[in-house]
């Protein structure tokens, strides 16, 4: 297949390098350091899966050189949706489809309508990677795994192609007939994991190690598991609790991005996590007083320092 890979930070290096293995053609659309490191050096990935390096790599900040791809990766962050969604109309062929790869449970709507809701396949990624320097990627902690669905809940041949595309790597992607719950569940995670490591300047084995860290974890996560309910989600029972037991399990020098763009003065996700949890939770008529603390503390570094 042919893809493009918006936005080559942790996320989308490790994904379109991975595709790039498996012998797929792939073009990435970068910017700035990023993007001239690629073009210098390529990719570098550090994983426990194995290291791999590509010495030369497709990449450009111009999507409309790169022209209609079968698929697209969409991984910029949140706070780059509104301006980068123009840029994908180059990369859309009438068969193309698109791959979100956002946190949070808005990304559709913040597509639409530039970006018609039918070629969207909304997706969460369930890998740990970061970007150490422009082009070296670190990935930590399990291979992972990508879940993704249509709207309809339907397997269609895109969802199937998709599928069978990363079955030639070690990453799988998972077809999901409920990806508006699949999203919630990985929105109340992420939210609640990010946000308090995030406001502890703490990775996981630090949080894990103070009873009173974990409580604040609890009560983050149990406030996103009781927005997402209010508004009819289907979400697993216990599923705050469950995941306040998942981080027994976790390597202890694990870190969201969330914080890694807050040790390095990079603009923050904060007003779509905590402050999206605050901002449903008031449509949804459900206190969150945990993520309003969050998303207070954190927003003086939203556009990073």
């Amino acid at each position: 297949m042919r893809f493009a890979i918006f936005g080559a930070g942790g996320m989308g290096a490790y994904f379109g390098g991975k595709l790039a293995l498996a012998g797929h053609d792939v073009a990435f659309v970068a910017r700035g350091k990023t993007l001239a490191a690629l073009q210098s050096d390529g990719v570098r990935v550090l994983s426990p899966d194995g290291d791999f390096e590509l010495k030369s790599v497709r990449a450009g900040n111009d999507a409309a050189a790169i022209g209609p791809v079968d698929a697209v990766l969409y991984c910029v962050k949140l706070y780059d949706v509104a301006a980068s969604k123009q840029l994908l109309a180059s990369l859309l062929g009438p068969r193309t489809f698109v791959l979100s790869l956002q946190n949070g449970v808005e990304v559709v709507d913040m597509l639409a309508p530039e970006i018609d809701r039918g070629r969207i396949l909304p997706g969460a990624s369930y890998v740990s990677a970061n970007i150490v320097e422009p082009g070296l990627i670190r990935h930590v902690g399990a291979t992972g795994h990508i879940d993704f669905g249509e709207l309809d809940g339907k397997l269609s041949p895109r969802a199937q192609s998709l599928m069978d595309a990363f079955a030639a790597t070690n990453v799988e992607a998972r077809f999901n007939p409920d990806i508006i719950g699949s999203l919630w569940s990985k929105f109340v995670l992420v939210a609640g994991y990010s946000g308090v490591m995030a406001l502890t300047r703490a990775p996981i084995g630090v949080v894990r190690s103070c009873p009173e860290t974990m409580r604040l974890l609890g009560e983050a996560l149990a406030e996103a598991e009781a927005v997402g309910r209010a508004m009819g989600v289907n979400l697993p029972e216990g599923l705050g609790d469950a995941l306040v037991r998942r981080t027994q399990g976790m390597a202890a020098e694990l870190k969201p991005s969330l914080l890694e763009d807050l040790e390095h003065g990079r603009r923050l996700e904060v007003d779509w996590l905590a402050g999206g949890i605050v901002r449903l939770g008031e449509k949804a008529g459900v206190p969150t007083p945990v993520n309003r603390v969050i998303h207070a503390a954190l927003k003086p570094y939203a556009n990073g320092i």
